[in-house]
């Protein structure tokens, strides 16, 4: 592993890396977070009763909508022709709370975790936002990479 951060130049500047000269492959990620939350508010996202609509459908669409706007989002990331975008959101009784997974494909120059951390962390906060009438000190965690494959570095998985 390199000390080497790629998104810093020679003179500690920070830049977008050239990923130009890099093979186009295909590539995927995905990522997980959770956001805990008392039993009687996960009451009312599976019974659908929650206020502002369908907690889990609009919070998918909401990570699905932050993996292609990732790029405006992070500053040094590459705007990616994403191929494939996942956000799954699964009631857990035990935690108590939700849930999420999230995947993300490319065929590209450059990986996709931070469009799959965008997706996993945007549906977290949308949930939230669906919830909060009901319950504010609901906690998000849990925000990581879970699995990257494609490219030079090869694959990883947590």
């Amino acid at each position: 592993m390199s000390d080497k951060l790629s998104h810093f130049d020679d003179h500690g500047q920070a830049h977008m890396v050239d990923v130009s000269d890099k093979a186009v492959t295909s590539r995927i990620a995905t990522a997980a977070a959770w956001i805990k939350m008392s039993p009687e508010t996960l009451a009312h996202v599976t019974a659908g009763t929650a206020k502002k609509g369908d907690v889990l459908g609009i919070a998918r669409i909401a990570g699905i909508q932050a993996a292609k706007k990732t790029s405006d989002l992070i500053p040094l990331c590459h705007p990616l022709p994403i191929t494939k975008v996942a956000v799954d959101l699964t009631p857990d009784a035990n935690l108590p709370g939700v849930r999420i997974e999230t995947t993300v494909k490319t065929t590209g120059q450059t990986g996709v975790e931070m469009e799959a951390l965008s997706a996993a962390s945007v549906a977290a906060l949308t949930v939230y936002d669906m919830l909060k009438a009901v319950q504010k000190d609901m906690e998000i965690g849990g925000i990581k990479v879970t699995l990257k494959d494609g490219g030079k570095s090869g694959r990883f998985e947590a």
